[in-house]
């Protein structure tokens, strides 16, 4: 069975998951942050096929999130470190992370436990912010089309956005609630 590709629509979030959206991509990348480097610590890591691994390798490389360098040991083979764009998905992994912490484990079982190297504090939380710094509301916010939105896609939006200004109980009233659905 083939996957449905999301490269045509006009969302960060399907576009990212056609790059990194399946199980192994990103369970690959948590073992580049975690030190791997070599195509045999990937595969003996996470117990994946060689032929899944040198394709999602091939996939990360081609798409920047890795880089590919020779071995300088004997042997065959690549040193794959993650690039900048690749360093960028530490939150990604880390929300991930903390939510299944939260969700799927419960406080006080989480299987690893991040923290700064110099012995500080766990990371706990990952709080988006705006450009003050303030911590952000999800239920404060409202999406609104950017500049790469298509026509159609930036009328959903817009129509959206009317829809939640209006209170159910109250036809005509409008209250500005900033609540997204």
């Amino acid at each position: 069975m083939s996957r449905k590709r999301f490269d045509a629509m006009p969302c960060s979030i399907a576009r990212t998951l056609d790059l990194v959206g399946d199980w192994w991509t990103l369970l690959i990348v948590r073992e580049a942050f975690l030190g791997v480097r070599h195509f045999a610590g990937f595969r003996d890591h996470l117990g994946i096929a060689r032929n899944i691994l040198a394709d999602r390798l091939r996939r990360l490389v081609a798409n920047g999130i890795f880089s590919a360098e020779p071995k300088t040991a004997p042997g065959r083979g690549y040193e794959y470190r993650l690039t900048e764009k690749g360093r960028d998905l530490w939150t990604v992994l880390t929300a991930l992370r903390l939510w299944g912490d939260k969700w799927v484990y419960g406080r006080g079982k989480e299987p690893l436990i991040v923290r700064a190297r110099d012995g500080g504090a766990a990371v706990r939380q990952l709080l988006p912010a705006d450009a003050a710094g303030r911590p952000l509301d999800p239920r404060r916010l409202v999406a609104r089309p950017g500049p790469g939105t298509s026509p159609d896609v930036a009328a959903r939006y817009r129509g959206a956005a009317m829809k939640r200004s209006l209170p159910r109980n109250s036809p005509g009233q409008a209250v500005d609630s900033g609540a997204t659905r």
